[in-house]
């Protein structure tokens, strides 16, 4: 392990509860330097307050490209810097694929994916030029296992990992580093506050579904994980010399997560077979990518 840069500047998005704030907790009381920003900026300005020295709170709605830009102006204009991203903000989506609105659907899309690309591509040019940099992108056990009732939300993190996957073979030879990282329940906000159930319901998927929602609604401030937890594992992460891609936190994801790859090998080696037996007689068979 390495301790942290003593300059190391963080810009954390959605910081106003959750995860967020209790990341930007944790590192601003190892001293270090943190950008809060959140929608509504006076839901961070007691950070603020608290750490006039090392924290500063920035408006920042991730869907809006001029805030966007805006703030990682801000955070390098009063820190010089910025070490480590963490992509935060978002929130869920439930419901069938059939019932959800085209407009709830882009929504998702626009907050989840599309607003952590934005950040990531704003963050870039400056880890670039510092040949230094840590990008943690908040993905979810959801990220890597699909569950009926919640297809849209784990799309846009499946897409989040596939992107951070491409992203961290890009950027690795010029010293910027990218973790996936995949909470199961922890109890934030997330299945109150931070979760959209339109109202929009087919009979013919009530059993699959009303189960699952009134299983949201119960479980909200009875999570079995401590954010404070996630907290100190992502930022052992950030300090680790060899951190992982992919950070599973909550014993609910990692056996959630190897339940799926157990799945997933059976089935290969069912179909292998059919599978290998496809290519054009003669032909050479190599990597993808390589």
């Amino acid at each position: 392990m390495t301790s942290l840069h003593s300059s190391r500047v963080w810009l954390i998005t959605g910081s106003s509860s959750g995860f967020g704030r209790a990341i930007a907790q944790a590192v601003l009381d190892r001293g270090k330097k943190v950008v809060v920003t959140a929608r509504n900026p006076q839901q961070v300005e007691d950070i603020q307050t608290k750490y006039p020295d090392r924290a500063l709170a920035v408006q920042l709605d991730v869907t809006q490209p001029e805030q966007v830009k805006a703030a990682v102006e801000t955070a390098i204009a009063k820190f010089g810097r910025i070490d480590v991203l963490v992509n935060n903000a978002g929130y869920g989506l439930i419901g069938t694929i059939e019932e959800v609105s085209e407009e709830a659907i882009r929504r998702q899309f626009e907050t989840n994916l599309f607003g952590a690309i934005a950040t990531i591509k704003a963050v870039l040019p400056q880890m670039r030029q510092q040949r230094s940099g840590h990008i943690l992108n908040l993905s979810s056990v959801g990220g890597f296992v699909s569950f009926p009732g919640s297809g849209y939300y784990c799309g846009t993190k499946f897409a989040l990992e596939a992107v951070s996957e491409a992203l961290a073979k890009e950027v690795a030879a010029l010293g910027i580093k990218v973790t996936i990282v995949e909470p199961g329940a922890f109890r934030t906000d997330f299945n109150g506050r931070s979760i959209d159930m339109p109202d929009t319901h087919i009979a013919e998927y009530a059993e699959i579904i009303s189960g699952f929602r009134q299983w949201m609604r119960d479980m909200d401030g009875k999570q079995p994980g401590d954010p404070v937890k996630a907290a100190e594992a992502m930022i052992q992460a950030v300090n680790s010399d060899n951190p992982p891609l992919r950070l599973a936190l909550g014993a609910d994801a990692v056996g959630a997560i190897e339940t799926k790859l157990e799945s997933v090998k059976a089935e290969i080696e069912a179909w292998k077979d059919v599978a290998v037996n496809t290519a054009y007689e003669g032909a050479v068979v190599g990597a993808i990518g390589g």
